[in-house]
């Protein structure tokens, strides 16, 4: 059997991947590293998301790297911003050994700014990016691709798909005409193959069968709420179950951090475990969560290859993973020993097409279920009280009190005991918000404005914008004016809401949130209010941004907002 030794690796590299619990290679690892780390090749690397592809181009790249050098000489290009951040971190653990090695991500959503300021001042050897981002920074003239020596297209059909073949093209021309390039896809289509031929010089190409598995004694379910809701929903399900035990599986270390906090707050056994904690405080962590102190766990995908549970009743994907391997990883913590699990699922809209592939590609089939509605949660509450009231042997003590008991409760009607044995069993159930999760997000957002026509309506606007979605008038922003009106080539066709051009907006100009006026959506542009103080320089920050493969266009619309 092969090893990371036999393989060549250096010992740091070994080391490194020893302390992951990453011992033994996979079939793409074992065919691909060998060539990758001592041969100056062109690679096609056909292989199953979830198979190990990004240590098999990332630990020879690792090794190719010449750190005396203060210059991106590697691009990795990412379809997804959540993948792009992956792969780095994967890349950034793997080289925990190796000095004077810096690895950066840049990606789209977040601030350009803050990500320029890194490559200055960090000079990455490697870089991973999504492929309209890096467009943005070559169109600003703050990203020197002339010393790349390596560029690697990773789950290249995704990236084909979601129409980034002109930015492709554009990134690679930028670098030197001798450099290797990597490809590797799940697929070959026809416009990989285009690829291939017209940047690869006679590549080595490696095939690898799919061998990810799902248990079968895992129930996958589904269900869809807005990002902002997606606690309120979990709070609702772990109510409704009654008893759980599980892990939730969060993206990144401040969201599970956030979760937990929040969730502990309000009563739940909730602990999280991430990078970011120290060895004592993930031992406590553990400890209370092995011995069942702890019943809830939230967690990213890298802290959790630690724990060994045998009896988790639920895994929760809080926010889904876009690597099948990462899925079937985390799902897999439930139904062990011949036992039965649930694998539940949190989907916001926009991101349903990622439970049709893993469908599609796991060959497993989603339920779809309801968040369960206030009332639901409160019924099954009492009900799972007085099940266990009517399944209890009264004791001799217990009768022998019954008579004094008896006598307090006389001046009571049946009626009242009732009530009052409700209301306090529905003193520890926190998700009672009569919201209706399951609602479409037209019906939602009209409940919630009527709701605040009918109480306090500043603050329920302030309650909006805490949550990150705006009303649909936002002139309380200002006197209208004191506000210019820009207008934006993207809108609902983008599947974008007012939220999220809001943030797009702020990251892109830098303007706070309380700058930003009235937004209204069309289907195919959007217009914005930006108070007059902060407008100068909004079209400017616009110029040669991307979104979707297409170049954004900001324009200053003339008159009074």
């Amino acid at each position: 059997m092969q090893t990371f030794q036999s393989l060549g690796l250096n010992d740091n590299i070994v080391k490194a991947l020893t302390e992951l619990s990453i011992t033994t290679p996979t079939p793409i690892q074992e065919q691909a590293i060998p060539v990758l780390k001592d041969e100056a090749v062109d690679f096609l690397g056909l292989a199953q998301t979830g198979t190990g592809k990004t240590a098999a181009f990332g630990l020879p790249l690792l090794e190719q790297i010449d750190v005396s050098v203060k210059a991106v000489q590697a691009v990795i290009l990412s379809p997804t911003r959540e993948l792009a951040q992956q792969i780095r971190q994967s890349l950034v653990d793997f080289s925990k050994y190796q000095k004077g090695i810096n690895i950066e991500v840049v990606y789209g959503g977040a601030a350009i700014s803050n990500q320029i300021k890194s490559l200055k001042s960090r000079k990455p050897q490697i870089l991973v990016a999504t492929p309209g981002r890096m467009i943005d920074l070559i169109n600003r003239k703050v990203l020197n691709l002339s010393n790349v020596r390596f560029a690697v297209l990773d789950e290249a059909d995704e990236m084909l798909n979601m129409g980034f073949k002109e930015d492709i093209d554009t990134i690679l021309s930028f670098t030197q005409q001798d450099k290797n390039t990597w490809l590797f896809s799940a697929t070959m289509p026809k416009e990989i193959r285009n690829i291939v031929h017209k940047y690869m010089d006679k590549p080595v190409e490696v095939s690898i069968k799919s061998e990810v598995k799902v248990n079968k004694n895992i129930s996958h379910k589904y269900a869809v709420v807005r990002q902002r809701d997606k606690k309120l929903a979990l709070q609702r399900i772990v109510d409704a179950e009654g008893e759980m035990y599980a892990v939730i599986f969060c993206r990144t270390k401040a969201e599970t951090q956030r979760l937990s906090s929040s969730m502990a707050e309000e009563g739940y056994p909730f602990e999280a475990i991430h990078g970011d904690l120290s060895q004592q405080q993930r031992n406590t962590v553990m400890g209370k969560f092995k011995a069942g102190k702890v019943k809830l766990l939230a967690a990213t995908d890298v802290a959790a290859r630690g724990i060994d549970v045998d009896n988790l009743t639920h895994v929760i994907h809080y926010d889904l993973p876009d690597d099948l391997a990462f899925y079937t990883h985390r799902s897999g913590r439930t139904a062990r020993a011949g036992k039965s699990g649930i694998a539940y699922s949190l989907v916001t809209p926009s991101d349903l097409y990622k439970i049709r592939n893993l469908e599609r590609s796991l060959g497993i089939e989603f339920e779809k279920l309801r968040v369960p509605s206030a009332d639901e949660v409160k019924f099954k509450h009492v009900q799972s009280k007085l099940d266990d009231m009517f399944n209890t042997e009264a004791s001799d003590d217990a009768r022998m009190w019954v008579q004094s008991f008896s006598e307090q409760l006389e001046f009571m009607s049946k009626e009242e005991v009732v009530a009052k044995y409700i209301t306090m069993s529905l003193s520890n159930i926190s998700s009672t918000a009569d919201v209706d999760l399951n609602a479409p997000v037209s019906k939602r957002k009209e409940a919630e404005r009527n709701k605040g026509k009918r109480g306090d309506r500043r603050s329920d606007r302030g309650r909006d914008r805490d949550r990150g979605d705006r009303p649909s008038s936002r002139t309380n922003r200002g006197s209208d004016e004191n506000m210019k009106r820009f207008s934006i080539n993207i809108g609902k066709d983008d599947r974008l809401q007012k939220g999220d051009l809001l943030r797009i907006i702020c990251d892109t100009t830098g303007v706070r949130s309380k700058h930003i006026g009235r937004i209204e959506m069309y289907r195919d542009n959007a217009t914005f209010d930006v108070d007059g103080a902060s407008a100068d320089g909004v079209e400017a920050s616009f110029k040669g941004l991307r979104f979707k493969g297409r170049s954004l266009k900001v324009s200053r619309k003339r008159g009074r907002s």
